[in-house]
């Protein structure tokens, strides 16, 4: 989203995934791949004077053939499909494909992947990877059948982790609705602000959070921002809270709705208030989720100026009219189909496949932890997602995605998938 990306899951103890793959099945009925039209020549661009990676991040691997039972084995999204009455996703999947086709079709990409520094992974191959994938979703009849077919006609590139041994830390990352107004009341007081005209041009180091809100968040007309207030929130947290994600649908005080996004940011790194406050023994780092730490804020309000401040970035915004959240490379991110990674290292827009364990809604009305494949699109960044062994999944709109995406954590696999050559 052009986001920060707040690291959501603060409690990361699950244990690490070994992926492997079923043995190979006949697919029937798949239709050949079609031919494709050629990437428009590519204009040259200087080499790069300085390498963006000493060690390569990600590595062409070998999965194997011998995992059983099948539906534990890499590769196995029972999402896509409809079954036992519940629908499946084949159409958000496909909607997220060709986004990504989108964005690699633009010269931004071309100029990327010119620079790519991993040999075989060129924008060429990385669309027709997506086209012949749709092709297979489009007509796969099965869980196995994709599976199979995946399997049979793509390479897995592995990332390296930050342990240079495949272990990808997750967290997760969501869009949440909000109540704001236009205009600021006794109960509408919290400010989002829009980008200053003049942003580009303010001398480094920018001004901390605090300069620009003040200690309580309510600095108001002695903020150097006065004027560009864009909504007003009824809670600084929920300000705050926006902040973190990028993006947030709003419904205004007067019924109607809108929606805002990530329009610029001070040049501060992300720091993590959830470990400031296990560092001061406030809290637990052990255990400690976003709603946990939401929970020890509504019961001590007057920890907010003394918490809040220390995330010294501040982020500014712009209305979007309802338009669905959109990721770094300038499309829509697509509920549990849209990963963010650092895109110094990987390839943007690419198909990915993600093995990791995430929380579900279960028949009691809470949420259970499985483990699951998912095919996914790269197609995000944030500030806080550096190196390889991170990845944000984003699990969509409203209370449900927050609180998924709040308890989202543990240590998985990240692959991202080509066709053999």
């Amino acid at each position: 989203m052009r986001k920060t990306l707040a690291l959501l899951s603060l409690s990361l103890g699950i244990a690490v995934v070994n992926p492997f793959w079923s043995s190979v099945a006949q697919v029937p009925n798949l239709p050949p791949p079609l031919p494709l039209p050629t990437t428009p020549k590519l204009r040259p661009l200087p080499p790069l004077t300085n390498p963006k990676v000493e060690v390569p991040p990600l590595k062409l691997t070998d999965i194997g053939s011998d995992c059983t039972p099948r539906h534990l084995c890499l590769g196995w999204d029972e999402q896509i499909f409809s079954q036992r009455g519940k629908l499946g996703d084949r159409k958000a999947l496909l909607a997220s494909i060709d986004n990504s086709l989108r964005y690699l079709a633009k010269d931004e990409a071309i100029a990327v992947y010119q620079n790519y520094p991993i040999q075989g992974i060129t924008l060429d191959r990385v669309r027709r990877s997506l086209l012949r994938f749709r092709q297979l979703v489009v007509y796969s009849k099965s869980t196995a059948q994709l599976q199979s077919a995946v399997r049979r006609e793509f390479v897995f590139y592995k990332s390296m982790g930050n342990d240079g041994k495949g272990t990808v830390k997750f967290t997760a990352y969501y869009e949440p609705i909000y109540t704001a107004s236009r205009v600021r009341t006794a109960i509408y007081k919290y400010p989002l602000y829009r980008l200053p005209p003049d942003f580009s041009q303010w001398a480094k180091p920018h001004p901390k959070r605090i300069d620009l809100e003040g200690q309580d968040g309510l600095l108001g007309d002695k903020s150097q921002l006065r004027g560009l207030e864009l909504f007003w929130m009824r809670d600084r947290l929920d300000a705050y809270m926006v902040h973190i994600q990028g993006s947030a649908q709003i419904r205004l005080a007067n019924g109607k709705a809108t929606s805002v996004g990530y329009a610029g940011g001070t040049d501060y790194p992300w720091t993590s208030i959830g470990k400031e406050l296990a560092k001061d023994g406030k809290l637990p780092l052990e255990g400690l989720t976003m709603p946990r730490l939401i929970s020890f804020f509504r019961q001590q309000p007057q920890e907010l100026s003394n918490y809040l401040p220390r995330w010294e970035r501040f982020v500014f915004f712009k209305e979007t009219s309802g338009t669905p959240a959109t990721g770094s490379i300038h499309v829509p991110v697509t509920a549990e189909r849209s990963i963010a990674t650092d895109k110094s290292l990987m390839p943007p827009g690419a198909l990915a496949l993600i093995h990791n364990s995430f929380p579900y809604p279960n028949g009691s009305g809470g949420l259970e932890s499985r483990t699951v494949s998912r095919f996914v699109l790269d197609q995000d960044t944030g500030s806080a997602i550096k190196g390889p062994g991170r990845v944000d999944y984003f699990m969509g709109t409203g209370k449900l995605a927050g609180d998924r995406a709040g308890i989202t954590g543990g240590n998985g696999s990240l692959y991202y998938l080509l066709l053999k050559k």
